[in-house]
């Protein structure tokens, strides 16, 4: 029986033609002894030149042009799959659509990004009153008509006649810092590189501060300053530096081991009041933790001496938005409150112990954000994965829930001169749309939508629970179209990522709708290591217990299989970044579940992961094979060793970025040699495929076309593999 259309008949065809064999790797085995065990790796040649052991992996001719072969096989076989121009031009209908950003305030005038019709990246726009005229500040395109640069953060300053923004260029995120009149749109003569994150302006709006890399290249050398306008930033004044471990730890107990590892961890951040007289500083201790310290930054400014003291050391936790109020500061936080509360804190008299609570901690809500309006504290919680959104006075007095438009994902903009707010909903069904909210009365009116060419009424969304191998209940989004039959032949894509307290909660994806107009399931599996849950959900899933990540996964294919969604040879699992590692984990330890894998910019060898641009940052995440007791668990589910030749492994798509400065793009070059050597699968109907795509890096920044580009490989690739008969 044929249950598709003519673009999926089309791509089936493609089963039955024959592919030529990917490009042959050569094998040069490195033998090393790792705590006693030998080990072998067959393609250490395709991570670079490692010859600087303080910037590993740089590309070399010979892996360059390994490369362009192995992206021009991938070009033959994806861009000749029939039915692949069809779902481009209806891809670009749907993703030409225009796109707005929820707007900001600041005094009189709203900021705000908005993407129409090919332009290649958003545009940045300024309106002076809500209903006034939009202006454009920034039009990337206009700056560089390549299309590869980027604006990645913008910072007005309070009234808007001013604002610092960053840019970057093809994916490498290394934003270099701009200041710009509003008024007039000229840029002045300051700029900053170095990845620039910016901090504060001063009230007075003569400089600001903010923190950058002091090297590119050394992920680990944050340094924190005040530029002031009109200065070179050469000359600008530190207040710290990651590298100086002891200026934070200095008499707090730690030994010369623990500095050492606190060095390549996320490091510090600062966040200054508004009136500058205050500064909270955190370091990372982990992916689960950092410590807390407040500083006289008046003081700083007299004297220079940064005078940190301690007010929260030691305590597994996270923070989140922070409100300064005079000599009191307002902060979210998860320490000893395992899904989150809101504190106050006495500046004059600091320490946790002296803590009070405003918002409690919820033992069934988790709060994932939280928001400070003109008497207002807006708390975005998750509820079983999904938002509520509830006032509080500045007291803690309840004000009552925000009425959302429906069962989705939400967020705010708000600013804490006004009750005006706005904002973002969306759902797998749902478009995003932002709406112009009072947060002290309730009121919502619809400010901006998108008129996407699609029929959200037509899909339907459900959320299930299914036991994971030990038993845990674990929850799944399940979308597809109305009256879909449940007879085990529906190609289905199950997503998940499940780390560093990320959570996976429901969004509107309009390049899905092909997908699902054709019969295909979307499943999104909220699996331990994620947020979904609170702090014990993500330290379940990290360490010695990832593992409890990929038995997730896998409990969540089953279970689609069990309850007739879909079957083996129409099931296919995708995931990006630390998802990437979830599906190449995957694939080596259940390869009869599926019949395609999408990697995108992954981890894969777990064993050498640290040794690469700024990974070291997730040790306290994954742990390291550097210590005997952490490479025991490691080694058993890092894909990379896991490859065994001879096992039939599904059609497999890695994807990575050469700019990224991240992921290295090493984790999917080794894994596809390594697979394309090892698979017992025909290539030429179930092929490992690489794309390294090299005007690009982690994956933000890419011009329209080359985002078009991407969702189509990844939807004809799984079209191709999972098709529609009934055999």
């Amino acid at each position: 029986m044929i249950r598709t259309t003519t673009l999926l008949a089309a791509v089936l065809t493609v089963s039955s033609t024959t592919l030529a064999n990917p490009p042959a790797t050569e094998s040069r085995p490195v033998k090393e002894t790792i705590h006693g065990v030998e080990i072998t790796d067959n393609y250490r040649w395709l991570e670079g030149d490692n010859s600087n052991p303080d910037n590993m992996g740089i590309l070399t001719d010979e892996v360059a042009q390994w490369t362009d072969a192995q992206n021009n096989y991938t070009r033959s076989v994806l861009d000749s799959l029939p039915g692949r121009a069809k779902l481009e031009k209806r891809l670009r209908e749907l993703m030409e659509v225009p796109s707005i950003g929820a707007p900001s305030a600041y005094g009189t005038r709203y900021f705000y990004s908005k993407r129409e019709g090919a332009q290649p990246q958003a545009v940045r726009y300024v309106r002076e009153g809500l209903n006034g005229d939009e202006r454009v500040l920034l039009d990337p395109q206009t700056i560089d008509p390549t299309g590869l640069t980027t604006v990645s953060w913008t910072a007005p300053n309070k009234d808007g006649s001013l604002m610092a923004f960053g840019m970057y260029k093809s994916g490498d995120e290394n934003s270099t810092l701009y200041v710009m009149n509003v008024d007039t749109g000229e840029w002045l003569a300051d700029e900053i590189p170095g990845k620039v994150n910016f901090g504060k302006w001063t009230p007075s709006s003569d400089g600001f501060f903010y923190q950058r890399l002091e090297d590119t290249n050394d992920a680990y050398s944050a340094v924190a300053k005040f530029h002031k306008l009109g200065t070179h930033h050469t000359q600008d004044k530190v207040l710290y530096r990651q590298k100086d471990i002891n200026f934070f730890y200095d008499g707090l107990g730690k030994t010369d081991e623990q500095l050492e590892a606190l060095k390549t961890t996320w490091g510090p951040f600062g966040t200054p009041s508004d009136d500058i007289n205050w500064l909270l500083v955190g370091y990372w201790t982990g992916t689960a933790g950092l410590d807390l310290w407040i500083a006289d930054l008046a003081e700083w400014s007299r004297t220079g001496d940064l005078d940190l003291t301690p007010i929260c050391i030691g305590k597994s936790g996270r923070v989140g938005a922070t409100h300064f109020d005079g000599n009191r500061l307002y902060i979210q936080h998860s320490f000893e409150a395992p899904n989150g509360t809101v504190s106050l804190i006495d500046l004059n008299n600091p320490d946790f112990k002296d803590w009070k609570p405003v918002v409690k901690h919820n033992p069934n809500l988790v709060i994932e954000g939280v928001s400070f309006a003109r008497g207002v504290i807006a708390v975005n919680y998750l509820e079983s994965a999904k938002t509520r959104i509830a006032r509080f006075a500045y007291d803690g007095t309840p004000q009552g829930d925000l009425e959302l438009p429906g069962i989705g994902s939400a967020s705010l903009s708000a600013s804490d001169d006004r009750t005006e707010a706005f904002l973002s909903f969306s759902s797998y069904n749902t478009p995003r749309s932002i709406y112009r909210i009072d947060l002290a009365n309730n009121d919502r009116e619809l400010w901006a939508s998108p008129d996407v060419p699609v029929d959200p009424s037509q899909i339907e969304v459900k959320q299930v629970w299914y036991n994971s191998k030990d038993n845990t209940p674990v929850s799944m989004f399940i979308v597809h179209k109305r009256g879909l039959e449940l007879d085990g032949t529906n190609p289905t894509i199950l997503y998940g990522y499940g780390g560093f307290d990320i959570s996976m909660t429901p969004y509107f994806s309009a390049t899905m709708f092909p997908w699902y107009e054709e019969g295909g399931v979307y499943a999104v599996a909220n699996l331990r290591g994620g947020g979904e849950y609170g702090n014990a959900w993500h330290e379940a899933g990290m360490l010695d217990q990832k593992q409890n990540v990929f038995d997730d996964f896998i409990a969540a294919a089953q279970w689609l299989i069990d309850n007739g969604y879909t079957a083996p040879k129409h099931l296919g699992i995708a995931g990006g970044s630390n998802g990437g590692l979830l599906t190449g984990a995957t694939v080596v330890q259940r390869p009869d579940l599926f019949s395609a894998a999408i990697s995108a910019v992954p981890l894969l060898d777990m064993v050498r992961y640290q040794n690469f641009l700024m990974a070291r940052y997730w040790v306290p995440e994954y742990g390291t094979a550097e210590d005997p007791d952490q490479y025991e668990y490691i080694s058993k589910y890092s894909p990379y060793q896991n490859v065994t030749p001879g096992t039939k492994y599904p059609a497999v798509l890695f994807t990575a970025g050469e700019n990224d400065t991240r992921v290295h793009p090493l984790h999917a070059r080794k894994m596809a040699a390594a697979m394309q050597n090892a698979t017992g699968s025909d290539q030429s109907t179930e092929p490992i495929l690489l794309w390294v795509d090299r005007d690009a890096g982690h994956g933000g920044g890419k011009p329209l076309n080359l985002r078009i580009r991407d969702v189509a490989d990844q939807r004809i690739f799984m079209m191709w593999q999972l098709g529609m008969l009934d055999d």
